[in-house]
């Protein structure tokens, strides 16, 4: 793919990261699916192009995805290093390139240790997120000098495309996580008030002392409240040892 080719499919971008998204099973599927695309997006015929993508968090950086194990590996490197050209992506919030690895100045002890790893040039590119948590996309190429002019004018435009797809991944997990919250905080509450209406007719008390038996059970067993409930639901139909008679 030469680089007239990478221009034409930059008016693309926007509607195949949006594909990704659907059909990303989580956050870290669609991440690494990106940085996939992503390495072949900046690719060209006898230029590879390797990525991977770190995220800092609570002040803590860590690679979650690479476009493979060498790419992961480099990033891991610089993770470990604490210094290179992703990392001050992160905290300028600017792209930072390293044409020529060999003869770049800046956070030397990372350098040189790419340098005899196949990497001849870097592209880091950072991501626009909601609240602390920042991202960036760190591409290697083989070949020193192997981003154009085109490819570093362009990065922002595709890190933009690729933030708003990332936001909307991670408000997509949000509303799965909420969802099955809810769903879970459902099934408990109907196992409790099924085991509350078991346990007042079997004992004719008020539903506040049934709630009261449950809890003591909860405490005395060190189960969760939900799970006492089941037991006992369970034990009427004879699938449980458990008995519904509790001494208060």
């Amino acid at each position: 793919m030469g680089v007239e080719a990478r221009a034409w499919d930059r008016e693309d971008v926007a509607g195949r990261l949006q594909e990704l998204v659907l059909e990303s099973v989580d956050v870290g599927d669609f991440l690494q699916e990106l940085a996939g695309y992503s390495a072949a997006f900046y690719s060209a015929p006898g230029m590879k192009v390797r990525c991977a993508f770190t995220v800092l968090r609570r002040k803590k950086a860590a690679t979650v995805a690479s476009s493979d194990p060498q790419a992961r590996m480099l990033d891991e490197v610089q993770v470990d290093f604490g210094e290179g050209p992703c990392l001050a992506a992160m905290a300028e919030m600017c792209i930072v390139h390293v044409p020529d690895v060999e003869s770049e100045p800046r956070w030397p002890a990372y350098m040189s240790a790419v340098a005899g790893r196949g990497v001849g040039s870097i592209l880091a590119v950072p991501l626009a997120l909601e609240g602390e948590t920042r991202a960036a996309l760190n591409l290697f190429s083989a070949r020193s000098h192997g981003f154009t002019g085109e490819d570093i004018s362009g990065a922002e435009e595709f890190a933009a495309q690729a933030s708003k797809s990332l936001r909307l991944a991670l408000r997509m997990a949000q509303l799965t996580d909420s969802r099955n919250d809810l769903a879970a905080a459902m099934q408990s509450r109907t196992a409790i008030d099924i085991a509350t209406g078991i346990i007042m007719a079997q004992n004719r008390c008020s539903q506040e002392a049934a709630l009261r038996v449950l809890k003591t059970a909860s405490s005395l067993r060190n189960l969760k409240l939900r799970d006492v409930a089941v037991s006992v639901a369970a034990s009427v139909g004879g699938d449980s040892a458990l008995s519904t008679h509790f001494d208060e």
